[in-house]
Parts: structure tokens; sequence; C-alpha cells
């Protein structure tokens, strides 16, 4: 046999190995800008971290809270999970020269192939109404400032891309029932076609190589397409797709309305309430005395810890969040949406400072207080949990907004004119009024 005739294989693993590289090479940088965040005390219930991830990641529990959004998520998810099992196939067939590798299943790869063709139609249509809902009726939570530009054309792009593979799969089937009827050499017949059947008569009166020439080119570019996609991942808000997992095992377990308390501050207490303790000795963890305090909050993305960065990057930009925040709905500025994005934006900026500089960080003058996130929307959240609640993927916007706003408080001591007075008023008055005890009640008389 000649050598010419291994050189679509030879192509095709070139390519795959391309592909494969360049997407490891993707995570090996996903996995160090999160590792740029502190350390955090994960112990915890690991079985409860397992029925979390199970149920919210892979069973979607938490995105059909919105029955709408949520089906037809669903179906573009089991969809692409399920279509992309004949990747395998194809990926084989793309190495070895076979052709429809798994039809020696016989009856049981007629019902996959059918199955893979219905939900194809499925996720064709769910992508129609999810680009209907953004373009034309334009739902409120997709055009807040957050999404302008570049979200917006990312969101836009997802779709187009989604629409074309599963059209390629479609096309490819098609083409393949038709050769398969005109007895085309390595076109056996297999397999069942309930959807590409009703396509194939748009390519009644091709010759067979014309048909070979395209059944091949939608067989390349299906494969080209989800390496594309893969490759794709990185740059999009569809990077949940891979982290959705970890960032659900690693969710919050305590319930939403408790707070951690800094380890710091609580050591500092029991020294101060330990009549054994030298007063003059500073507070540690471990009880011993520590020459520098630590840094209290956050005022950048590398002092915020690494879940948080990995929350960051877990965002599907989905916006219930914001649409769920009673600040954002009442006018205020912030958006939880927008808190992820921007922690995710200069968790970038500092991957790139760090590529750029050898692997070390070259301080640039930016910070993510101020700079990307203001004190104005720090100041309007109202710790309600709410965004925490409605995120499909168990992000914590909020403990981003805490951190940021300890740093504030215990670094910069720039907290808001009215917490001073009302804290001051708790230390004197014992209530967040600015009326001692005595005169507490003399509202009574009025």
């Amino acid at each position: 046999m000649q050598l010419t005739t291994y050189i679509p294989n030879i192509l095709f693993v070139m390519l795959l190995a391309l592909g494969i590289g360049y997407f490891a090479r993707n995570v090996k940088k996903l996995i160090r800008n999160i590792k740029l965040g502190t350390e955090t005390d994960t112990a915890g219930d690991n079985a409860q971290r397992w029925k979390n991830m199970t149920m919210i990641a892979l069973g979607q529990t938490k995105m059909v809270v919105r029955p709408i959004a949520g089906l037809l998520h669903v179906i573009v998810y089991l969809g692409f999970i399920i279509i992309n099992i004949e990747v395998l196939e194809i990926i084989i067939d793309g190495i070895f020269g076979t052709h429809r590798i798994f039809s020696f299943m016989g009856g049981f790869y007629d019902f996959l192939i059918g199955s893979f063709e219905i939900l194809a139609l499925l996720v064709i249509i769910a992508v129609v109404v999810f680009w209907i809902r953004r373009n034309i009726i334009c739902i409120k939570r997709f055009l807040k400032p957050e999404m302008k530009g570049w979200p917006k054309k990312d969101a836009d792009l997802i779709l187009y891309i989604e629409l074309v593979l599963m059209f390629l799969f479609l096309t490819m089937n098609a083409t393949d029932l038709q050769l398969q009827q005109m007895g085309a050499d390595h076109y056996a017949q297999t397999g069942s076609f309930p959807v590409s059947q009703y396509i194939a008569p748009l390519f009644d009166g091709m010759s067979m190589a014309t048909l070979i020439v395209i059944e091949r080119s939608a067989w390349w570019l299906h494969i080209l397409g989800i390496l594309f996609f893969l490759n794709y991942l990185y740059y999009s808000k569809h990077l949940h797709i891979l982290l959705a997992f970890p960032n659900t095992f690693y969710g919050k377990l305590k319930p939403n309305g408790q707070f951690d308390n800094l380890k710091a501050v609580t050591n500092e207490v029991k020294m101060m309430l330990d009549p054994n303790t030298d007063p003059f000795a500073a507070p540690t963890e471990s009880g011993g005395v520590e020459e520098e305090p630590a840094k209290f909050g956050a005022s950048d993305a590398m002092d915020l810890n690494w879940i948080q960065l990995m929350n960051a990057y877990t965002c599907t930009e989905c916006g219930r969040c914001t649409s769920e925040c009673p600040a954002n709905q009442t006018g205020k500025k912030l958006s939880p949406r927008k808190i992820m994005m921007d922690t995710r934006d200069r968790l970038e900026e500092i991957g790139k400072n760090i590529d750029k500089n050898k692997g070390e960080f070259i301080p640039d003058g930016k910070q993510l207080l101020d700079d990307y996130i203001s004190r104005e929307e720090l100041w309007a959240c109202t710790t309600c949990n709410a965004c925490v609640q409605a995120c499909p993927v168990s992000i914590d916007p909020l403990s981003i907004i805490m951190s940021m706003r300890q740093y504030l408080v215990m670094e910069q001591s720039a907290a808001p004119s009215e917490l001073n007075n009302m804290m001051g008023n708790i230390e004197n008055n014992g209530a967040p009024w600015p009326y001692n005890q005595m005169d507490r009640l003399n509202w009574v008389n009025e």
C-alpha cells in the first residue's frame, strides 16, 4: 500500500495532537492562575461534597429552578455529552482509517446514532431559542452594562459554534446515508438516521464522488470544530463546562447566613480574655507570637483564596445572581456577576504579567479594588446571599465582596461614615441609634 494512503491518518494524528496539546497548555495555565490564590480550609463532609457535585453539576438541579432556561440548558448539556460519545468513534476512525468502527454493535449502534440525531435536533432548537432570548426578546439580565462588548459576542459565538457542529453532524450522516444506499465502498449499511433522512433528499442527483467529498468535509470540519471549541473554552464563559464539577465539590457547606470568623481576630479576643496570657504578645493562629501581622481581607486577586479564584473562572455569566440581587434591582451599581467577571479579568491580567516576565509578577500599579471593582459596588451589598442561592454552579460572589470589605475596614479604616457612626453608637450606647440607654424610650411620651 502506498504511503499516500496514510497521509489523511497522519494529518489527523498531527491535528489531534496539536489540539489536545494546546488544550493541555491552557489547562496548565488555568491551574497556575487559580493557585495564585491563598490557601483555605477545605476540610468538611466529603460525602456531602460528592452529593453536591452529583446533584448540582451533573444533575443540574439548580439550573432547572427556572424551568424554561433550565430545560433548554439540560437539553444542550445532555446533547453535547451524549453526542460527543461519537467523537471517540471519529478519533479511532481518523487514526486507523476505518469508517464507523463501532458499527459491529448492530442494533445497539443503530439506537445510538438515532438517539444522537434526535438530541442534535433538540440542541438546534434549544440554541435557536437561546439566541432569540438574547437578541430579540432581549431579556433584561442579558442587557446589563457588564454584558456589552466581548461578553455578548462570546455568548453569541458559542451559540453559532453549537449550531454549526450540529448541522455538520447531521450533514455527515445524511450524505453517509446516501452513500450507503448507493453501495459505495467503506460505507456499510449501518446506523439509524431519524433526522438526517429528511436532509438526505437535498443531495439527490449528486455523483458518488461529490457525496464523498461532502461527507468527508463534514466529518473533518466536525472534529476540527470540536477541537477548536475545546481550546476556545479557556477564553470563554463556557469554561464552566470543565470547572463546574470541582467548583460544586468545593462549594460552601455552611448555611448561607453564616460568615467565617477571622482566626487572627478570634485568637486576639481569646488572648484578651485569658488572664494567663502575656498582654504584650501578638496573637497567631497557632497561639504563638508573630513578628508581622497578616494582611486582612483582599485588595487584589492574589489576596483571595484559590476557591474564590476558581469561582471567578467558573462564572457562566448567566446573570441569575444579578437578577436576584436586591441592590441591583433598586438601581444600585452592584452586580454580583460583574464582581466575578472583574475578578477573572484581573486574574487573567496578572497571569499575562507573569507570562511576560518569565514566571514572576512585576507590580503593574493596578489592583482589583478601585481599578476593577469600586467601593460603591462593595458597600451596596446587603449580604442577603440571594446571589449565592441563585447561582447554578455554587459560585459565592459574596465571599469576595466581604473579603474586600474586610480590607477596607481593617487595613484602611475606610468604612462609610454611616457604618462608622453605627459602630460608634453600638460601642457607646449599646444600639445603632444615637441615643443613650436612659433616653431610648422617650419616644413613648411623644
